[in-house]
């Protein structure tokens, strides 16, 4: 009697402790998750403090506070409200944008390689702007309305091409590379065709710039991240069953189809009111997720985080391309000095590891 009575406390005892672990490793996930987005969201505030105090002439917090206020304060309330903090402001939006755009199209492809800056979509924006520039002869915002429409043209083109005999994350990648070739070659055309100060605009298109930054290029792709974000972080839980796999996520209650659909589309729609704004900032949205993951460990969510991380490089680069050198580069070649290396390691790891692209 008394060995069966063991014997069954052990089998009683034994989901309990499966239990606890299973609850305290996901309260210690739960608790790096949130470490990691308040060091990062420190680190970001850390970042605009600095680009909105540091420049020819150097402000305080309090005179930064009192213009941020609408206080007039002589020379900072022009260089501080109409230069640097639109900059900022701008930097932050297009960080948070790229990053959870990249994120987004990582977790649904199961692909660090699908980003919207390698499969070709930041690459329709470019195309379209910078035909625009040069055939059409627009400016100003009518740039910025091609660029929109160009990614949301060649996000289509490509989800439908790979959509053929069902979806395939892979076969998306693919057909994405080659497009961004494609579209690539129509800029290098265009700009060999193009004059001497047509290609100066035009190459706002091609790296990505914070220059000429104003609260009017601001202002739509605040109401698109006011609208489109908390649709996404809704839907968070839906996105990390999705990267289980369709049979997976389906039989989880989630409809495969309309939610990778709507992720695709708000993902999109991010990035392209971002590159109107700013230009292709070269590899953030590619960088974000996989840095974000490394920080926050492995189960987390990565939208707030990949967010955080978009906003620092975009943000950090642009502090190091106007005062880390005796010339000033733009945002988009600095990211781009960085994000490069990290393409060819995991393209090197990917072909060690014998996996497919």
């Amino acid at each position: 009697m008394s060995a069966l009575r063991s014997l069954s406390l052990s089998k009683r005892e034994g989901p309990t402790v499966a239990a606890a672990a299973i609850i305290a490793g996901r309260r210690a996930r739960h608790r790096r998750h949130a470490a990691a987005s308040i060091v990062l969201g420190v680190l970001l505030f850390a970042l605009a403090a600095v680009a909105l105090m540091v420049g020819n002439t150097f402000y305080t917090p309090g005179e930064i506070i009192r213009v941020i206020l609408g206080e007039t304060v002589p020379g900072a309330s022009f260089t501080v409200g109409e230069l640097r903090l639109p900059r900022t402001a701008l930097a932050l939006l297009a960080g948070f944008a790229f990053g959870i755009a990249g994120v987004t199209f990582q977790t649904l492809l199961r692909n660090p390689l699908a980003s919207p800056d390698i499969i070709g979509i930041s690459e329709g924006a470019s195309a379209a702007a910078v035909v625009g520039i040069v055939v059409l002869g627009v400016s100003g915002p009518f740039v910025s309305v091609l660029a929109l429409g160009g990614a949301l043209v060649t996000a289509i083109a490509i989800y439908l091409l790979a959509n053929k005999g069902g979806f395939a994350g892979t076969r998306l990648i693919l057909i994405g590379i080659g497009v961004a070739a494609m579209l690539q070659s129509v800029v290098s055309y265009v700009l060999s065709r193009a004059a001497q100060w047509d290609i100066q605009t035009a190459m706002r298109w091609i790296s990505g710039s914070l220059n000429n930054a104003s609260w009017d290029d601001i202002v739509p792709l605040a109401i698109a991240s006011i609208l489109i974000l908390p649709f996404l972080f809704a839907q968070a839980q839906a996105l990390g069953m999705l990267q289980l796999g369709d049979d997976s996520a389906s039989g989880l209650g989630v409809r495969v189809s309309v939610t990778r659909l709507s992720f695709i589309i708000g993902a999109v729609a991010l990035l392209a009111f971002a590159t109107a704004a700013t230009g292709p900032i070269a590899f953030v949205a590619f960088m974000a997720g996989p840095i974000a993951a490394r920080i926050t460990g492995p189960g987390a969510n990565l939208l707030l985080p990949s967010a955080f991380v978009g906003a620092v490089l975009v943000l950090g680069g642009d502090l190091i391309g106007q005062f880390a050198f005796e010339g000033r580069y733009p945002v988009g070649v600095i990211t781009g000095v960085l994000g490069a290396p990290y393409l060819i390691y995991l393209l090197i790891r990917t072909n060690r590891s014998g996996g497919s692209l």
